[in-house]
Order: structure tokens, then C-alpha cells, then sequence
């Protein structure tokens, strides 16, 4: 029984203490929500050492606390530098220390929490569209040079909407102006002004959209901010100029837009061009295309000109007499340069004709030589060859001779013969 009981108190699943600190730091760390995260606390104790800043966020009222660090490479970027005592909004991950087995915060950003919580808000939500691209310059498009309808996404009873009315009629007369009510102030408003795109998107007679509203406190603004409203406006298939408030706001849906006018007039300058402008330009277009075909026309009279004379001055009777010379040199040479070419051949022929009689077996055999055959009318070239009594052919120059061999004579014997003398 005392054998049975490890197994019992320490089963197969029991995990070590570097594995189950792992574990831990693993489920912390991969938390897509706790890889980066806003805390608010109050700081205490904190410490300086080499390698950053340590302390303590707590929360009083409900005695909860975390410790946090902040790396020396990261301190000159914080807002504020956290100090005992103070009240912070801290941005980072949470991460664990392995030897110690607990986890703490790494800080990336530390804000006065007297700041309030819609700027926070207002950053957090601004980071994360920006990571997603809604503000991408490469996004924008162009808005159209010459719009026939201008929808307008506004209040019926703010002061933008007959500022945007007076603007257009005044920069471009006879354009049609269309108006998609929406609340711009409030806890509805968001809504609103969603469906308000939503529905200009559906009519789809508008080239431009302008989103406007007039300036206001913070507070009103706030629902230019909301994420609902910057991503109808990210996402609209009409090309969207944003005129809110002031010259010195800037809202979410301003940076989501193509154009930010900023303010509703401006807006509405944006959307369509001013006609005595368009009118200038069109006379200037003009001007300059009279000067080019005045200048074209020109340049091809002169050319005419030149060349009328240059056929005045040329003689063409002597031209042709002497292109007819030319031709007439230019025959004489190449007849020479074929006759010599031609004589030249023939000499070479006739040496190569020379060679050939030369070389002729025939005409080596009609100077007296004759060529000695075997029976089998192989050439006989050594007396090894030959034995007495042997049958022979003997080509002469007109016929052969068949011959026996009587006897076969040795060279030095042949060559005292042929001079005349006796070996």
C-alpha cells in the first residue's frame, strides 16, 4: 500500500512550478485585451533604479493594487512622470516575471487623470481606426471638378445649413442641393447622422457629400467622434468634405473624410468651384490655344516659304545632267571592275586546267609508263610483291599486255642496269 501512495498524491497531470508559471504567463501575455490596456490608479511607492522606474498603481477604494515599470527608454516619452500620490491614466501591457511568479504592468504612457476620460477615449479610439487605416492619405479620393448634385448630411435648423445654401448658390449657380437631415448635437446623434449618409448613399443622385455642423462646445462635437459616425464616412461611396465647427477643431469624421474644410463655408468652397473662376480659366485655355495654332500656322508658313525658295534657286535641267554623268561614270566602272574580275577567272581556270593534266594518270602513262596489275588488278608498288612465273597485266596508254615473270631482279641490280653497267 505504501508503493500505491505517490501515484495517489501526485498524479501524471501534476505540473512543475517553472510549467505552471509558464502556463500563466502564457494565457496573460497572448490576451489580445491585455496586450495593451488603459488603468486608472492612484501611484505609490515608487522607486528609481537603473533600469527604469518602479512603482505601485492602487486602487484606494476598493484596495486592489499592480506593480508597474517603466524602462528607461520609454520615461522621456510619458505625458507625466509618476509620482506618489498622484491620480494617472496608465497605458500598457501586462506582462509576468517568471521568478517571482507574478505579473505586472510594462507602461507606455502615462496622462494626468484629471484630463478627463473622453480625451482618453477619444485617444484610444483614434489609435486603433488609425492602425486600421480609415485615415490613410492613400484612401482619399479626388472630389469631381464639376459636381451636379451636392448633398448636404446637416441640422434643418443650424446655422451651417443656410451658410452651405448661400455659398454654393454664390460659387456655382443652377447646381442642385439636396438635404439629408440629422441631429449633430447629443446622444442620438450618431445614430442619425449614420442614417443621414446612409440615405444619400440609397438616392444616389449626389456626386459630393458635406457633413457639417457649427462650432460648439466640446461636449457637442462629441458625436463627430463617435466610431459609428467615422466609418459610415470612411466607408461612403460619395466622395465626403467635412465642415465642422471651428478652424481650431478637429474631430475623428474630419481625419476619416476626403477634404476637411473645417468649417461649413469652407466646406462648401470645397465641394464645388467658384463659376468666374471656371469662366477665367476657360478664356485663358482659349487664349493660349490661339497663340499655339496662330504660332503652328506660322512656323508652317515660313518652312513654305523656305522651301518655295530653295526650289526657285535649284536649276533642275543641270541637276539632272549631272546625276546622268554620274550614272553614266558610275556604268563605265562597274563594266572594268566586271571585265577584270572576269579575266582574272579565266587565268585561274586555265592554271587550275594545267594542274589537272599534270595529275592525269593517262598522260603519265602516253609518256611510255605503264602500270603493273595483279591477277586481281591490284597495283603492283614492290618487287615483295611479285614471284617468278607470276602472270602480270600491264596497262599501256592505248591497251593492255598480259606478261609471266621470268625473273625478279633486286634494286641495286635494277639501278647498275639502268645506268649501263655491271653489278
Amino acid at each position: 500500500m505504501a508503493s500505491n501512495l505517490p501515484s495517489l498524491l501526485f498524479p501524471d497531470t501534476a505540473l512543475s512550478v517553472s510549467g505552471l508559471t509558464a502556463y500563466i504567463q502564457a494565457v496573460l501575455e497572448d490576451d489580445p485585451q491585455l496586450q495593451q490596456v488603459w488603468v486608472t490608479g492612484e501611484v505609490s511607492s515608487a522607486n528609481r533604479h537603473r533600469s527604469g522606474l518602479f512603482f505601485t498603481l492602487q486602487d484606494p477604494d476598493a484596495g486592489a493594487a499592480i506593480n508597474c515599470v517603466v524602462w528607461n527608454s520609454q520615461l522621456a516619452k510619458l505625458a507625466v512622470q509618476p509620482e506618489a500620490g498622484e491620480q494617472l491614466i496608465l497605458l500598457g501591457r501586462i506582462s509576468l516575471h517568471p521568478q517571482r511568479g507574478s505579473y505586472q504592468l510594462m507602461v507606455w504612457q502615462a496622462l494626468p487623470a484629471g484630463e478627463g476620460l473622453r480625451a482618453l477615449r477619444y485617444r484610444q479610439l483614434r489609435q486603433r481606426l488609425e492602425a486600421e487605416g480609415l485615415f490613410d492619405s492613400t484612401h482619399k479620393r479626388q472630389l469631381p471638378t464639376h459636381p451636379r448634385t451636392v448633398a448636404v448630411v446637416t441640422s434643418l435648423q443650424a446655422a451651417a445649413w443656410g451658410d452651405i445654401q448661400r455659398t454654393l448658390r454664390r460659387r456655382y449657380p443652377g447646381l442642385r442641393v439636396l438635404l439629408s437631415p440629422a441631429l449633430v448635437q447629443g446622444d442620438q446623434a450618431p445614430m442619425s447622422i449614420v442614417q443621414a449618409i446612409q440615405r444619400v448613399e440609397r438616392d444616389g443622385r449626389a456626386d459630393v457629400m458635406i457633413v457639417s455642423r457649427g462650432g460648439g462646445a466640446v461636449e457637442d462635437m462629441a458625436c463627430f467622434n463617435d466610431e459609428r459616425v467615422v466609418r459610415a464616412i470612411a466607408t461612403c461611396t460619395i466622395p465626403v468634405v467635412a465642415g465642422i465647427g471651428h478652424q481650431r477643431d478637429e474631430s475623428l469624421a474630419d481625419l476619416a473624410a476626403d477634404v476637411c474644410a473645417h468649417t461649413p463655408t469652407a466646406a462648401a468652397e470645397q465641394a464645388v468651384p467658384q463659376l468666374a473662376d471656371l469662366y477665367l480659366e476657360h478664356q485663358e485655355r482659349m487664349a493660349a490655344l490661339n497663340r499655339a495654332v496662330r504660332g503652328c500656322v506660322g512656323m508652317a508658313t515660313a518652312q513654305t516659304d523656305r522651301l518655295r525658295d530653295r526650289l526657285q534657286r535649284l536649276h533642275l535641267d543641270q541637276r539632272l545632267r549631272q546625276k546622268a554623268q554620274a550614272l553614266t561614270w558610275t556604268r563605265q566602272r562597274l563594266i572594268r571592275s566586271v571585265q577584270q574580275r572576269l579575266q582574272h577567272d579565266r587565268q585561274h581556270c586555265d592554271l587550275l586546267q594545267q594542274k589537272l593534266q599534270t595529275l592525269d594518270p593517262q598522260a603519265v602513262l602516253q609518256r611510255g609508263y605503264a602500270v603493273v596489275r595483279q591477277e586481281d588488278g591490284a597495283i603492283v608498288r614492290a618487287i615483295a610483291h611479285i614471284t617468278p612465273t607470276q602472270t602480270l597485266t600491264l596497262q599501256l596508254a592505248h591497251g593492255q599486255v598480259r606478261v609471266q615473270v621470268v625473273e625478279v631482279l633486286e634494286p641495286s641490280r635494277l639501278d647498275a642496269d639502268a645506268l649501263g653497267r655491271t653489278p
